[in-house]
This record gives C-alpha cells, structure tokens and sequence, in this order.
C-alpha cells in the first residue's frame, strides 16, 4: 500500500499561503511528511499540518516564497524523524534534521520519530540529584535539579546566552543537547565556539535555525532536540542536559503559523493551544526509572520586560520555577527553583540551606539600607555592615561571570559573612557556626599550639 502511495503524485495546489500550501489529498495522515517538487526541479520537504477532509494543509520547510501552484506533492507516508546514533556527537544540524557543519552526512544512520508522547509518570523517579553549574547563584540559592524544567526569563539585550553557553560547559551533565531558534549568526558562531574551546563540543548535539532560515525550521528545533535527548537517556542512560534558546522566537512562529492557517487567534494573536504547545515539550524533562535523565533549561524572553505576556505566563505555570536575569545578574529575589529542598543540604553540605537563607535575609537588609542611603537617613552601624556585605555579594556571587565549585562557594559565603558580621549578628544555628565560621588568626595559632603541646 505505501508503495502505491508513493507513486501517487498530487499535481495541483489549491492555494499558497506564507508557507503553508493546500492540495486535495486522501489517505493521509496529521504529521506524514510529503516532498514538494517545484516546477524548477528544486524540491523540499513538507509536513502535514491540518486536514479539513480531503484539504491537506502541508507546511514547507523551504517557505513557499517561488513555489508554483503547478508544483508536485509526493506523500511518504511516515511522520518527521531524525538521526540518532553516537556520530551525531560534535555535529551541527539544522531545522529540517540536515547537518550544516560542513561534516559527512549520515544516510546510513538510524532515525527515530519526532515529537511522540511524554513519559509514563510510573515510570518518572523524583528529582533528587543536583547539576552543579559553577554559577553561585543557581548552585546556592536555586539549585538545578535533574529532570527539572526551568526557563532563564530575560529581556532583549541581556547575557543570557552568555549565561546558556557557560551552563553547558560548565555543568557537571554527560551529554549537552543545544538548540537555538532564530538565532543571528554572531549568536550560532558564539554558542558553537564556546562549546569548542571549553572542551566540551565532542559531548554536544546542535539543532540551529538561524534568523535567516525559513521560519518553518524553527519549529522543529525543539522537538528534534528532545527526541534525540531523550533517547539517550533512556537507550544511553546519560544525564541529558537540553538547552532551548529562545522560546519565545519559537512562539513567534507558532503564531505566524497560525495565522497562515487563518486559525482564529487568542491573547495578543497567539493561538490558543499556547500552553499545550509549550506544555508538550517542557514535560519531556524526566529523570527516568532505571536510565539517565532530561533536564531542560531555556531562555524566554519577554517583550517590554513584560511577565505577563502569554509566553512566560503560559510557562511559569508549565515549569518549576524561573531564572529571572536582569541588569546582567540573576535576581535573588525574583528567582525561584521549585526542587532545589530536594538536594539543598542533601546532595551539598549541611551548612547549605542555613547560608542559603541567611545570604538572602541580610541582602534584602542590604537593599533596604541602600534605600535609607539614597533618602538621606541616618544609618545605624548595622546599616553599615549591610552596606558592606551588600557590595560584597554583588561582586562575588552575582555577577555571572563568577565560576565557583559549590563546596568552595559556600566557604565563600562564610569568608564573606565573618567580613561583615559577629557571629551573634548572623541568627544561625550555633553548631554551624562553631564549626564554619572563621576563626581569628590568633585563635588559630592558638589552637595549632595546643595541639603541639599536647603530642
């Protein structure tokens, strides 16, 4: 039967739209790929994207910018699928699966199907093992946990792919699957030399639509992304780090799509599966019973700097939490990780959560005493030393260029609170304080001494 079909050409189109072209077709079904053969030779895949009865409403990848209603439709008969096999790593391909590094291709590698469902929830493990970045603000005061699903929201012009690209190189994951849609070329040339040049491009899957790829590629980033991720953690059983930028480009298109479609548009003239769209990629993250693990972390940015715009919206009730980058840093207030009482204390050291809070609390004190400065009131000695510890913290901790292993972040943390602060003014648990606060220099070569007289 699918060699019949295979024959069978569909020599008219009904109509063109943006992309989108029409032809009357049977015995086809939603996501079947076609190949599109314009009156030139020239040809290009398709995918089926709606049926209205015999309408088959196919999206080409290639635009339909100077494609003929006269151009012929030949349905394979099979959904999108992509390469998977150990030669994708260190390999750069683009929206329609092909690779753009300049590297062999690979017709002779296995493929497996795009976008297919989410995991079975028995067969999800709760989150409980930390993935150490090496940015002091994810690892101690909002850790990312595997299989956790977390967006990094931003506004044009902030480092947040500087940010993406040192996660990737600098997280302690086996495998790191990128994926940028509409990226400018100085964006693709920076993720793909950073990845060289920290050493980790040999472990590392790029899927790239570039701004001057056809629009249509863009949507098919994210599912080729995770489908090749998540097969490896299941099959390869490694721990999957997925990094999408930027989600709301990736809506854009959606919504353009839509358009084309002439579907009736919801909020802002987004459509209004949205949040089902977003929802069925996000949930691909899984730390899997008995394999690896997904973990994805993207970038959303928000037109305005507006968190109520549909896109972050719809995402901050789909993920666990959020990385809010803002003026060049992570804000320690408006960020969140929903999983981080999982590993906080647990999988760091026991001092970790008490730091945690108590860092925050005497920053929120800073700020507090910054506004005070600014007004003209009086400050009190406190005041001072919050002022103090306030500059402090932003130097050390949340400027994003700072690389620092956690254990070592959190002695930091005590360097800097014994620099600033009694250890009566600190408000801790006093074992912990007896045991990580530094000591005086003289009561150190006290005790060195002791310990001599006594041996």
């Amino acid at each position: 039967m699918s060699i019949i079909k295979n024959l069978i050409l569909h020599t008219r189109l009904l109509e063109i739209v943006g992309d989108i072209i029409r032809v009357r077709a049977q015995d086809v079904a939603f996501g079947d790929l076609a190949v599109i053969e314009n009156i030139d030779g020239e040809r290009s895949l398709a995918k089926v994207v709606d049926l209205d009865r015999d309408i088959v409403s196919l999206q080409v990848f290639a635009g339909g910018k100077g494609l003929s209603t006269d151009a012929k439709v030949n349905f394979l008969g099979r959904p999108l699928d992509v390469i998977y096999s150990d030669n994708i790593l260190g390999r750069i391909f683009r929206g329609s699966g092909d690779p753009i590094d300049g590297g062999p291709e690979l017709p002779t590698d296995p493929r497996i199907p795009v976008g297919g469902p989410t995991v079975n929830p028995v067969m999800r493990v709760m989150p409980s093992r930390m993935i150490e970045t090496k940015v002091p603000m994810i690892d101690l005061f909002n850790c990312l946990v595997e299989s956790q699903k977390i967006p990094i929201f931003s506004v044009a012009g902030e480092p947040f792919n500087e940010l993406l690209a040192r996660i990737g190189f600098q997280a302690n994951a086996d495998v790191v699957v990128f994926g940028g849609m509409g990226l400018i070329f100085d964006d693709y040339h920076f993720f793909r030399t950073a990845f060289e040049n920290h050493g980790v491009f040999h472990r590392t899957v790029m899927f790239v639509n570039q701004a001057s790829d056809p629009l249509v590629e863009r949507l098919l980033v994210p599912d080729m992304a995770l489908a090749v991720a998540e097969k490896m953690a299941v099959e390869g059983k490694k721990k999957v780090l997925v990094l999408l930028t930027d989600m709301t480009a990736y809506a854009d298109a959606m919504k353009e799509l839509g358009v084309a479609q002439e579907r009736i548009p919801a909020v802002r003239g987004y459509m209004g599966d949205l949040y089902t769209q977003l929802a069925s990629r996000y949930e691909k993250a899984c730390d899997f019973k008995g394999a690896g693990s997904v973990t994805i972390l993207s970038v959303t940015t928000m037109p305005g700097d507006d968190v109520t715009h549909p896109v972050p919206d719809n995402t901050g009730y789909i993920t666990e939490g959020q990385f809010y980058l803002h003026n060049g840093v992570i804000d320690p207030f408006g960020s969140l990780s929903r999983l981080k009482q999982h590993v906080v204390g647990k999988a760091t050291r026991e001092d970790h959560g008490q730091i945690m809070n108590t860092m925050i609390r005497l920053y929120s004190g800073a700020v507090e005493a910054q506004k005070k400065q600014t007004m003209a009131f009086d400050l009190s000695a406190f005041d001072d030393k919050l002022l103090k510890f306030g500059g402090l913290f932003r130097d050390r901790f949340m400027d994003t260029r700072v690389s620092l292993p956690v254990i070592e972040a959190l002695d930091l943390c005590w360097l800097t609170l014994s620099e600033c602060f009694e250890p009566k003014e600190l408000l801790m648990k006093q074992n912990l304080i007896d045991k990580y606060y530094p000591k005086p220099a003289s009561v150190v070569s006290e005790e060195k001494d002791t310990a001599y007289k006594v041996a």
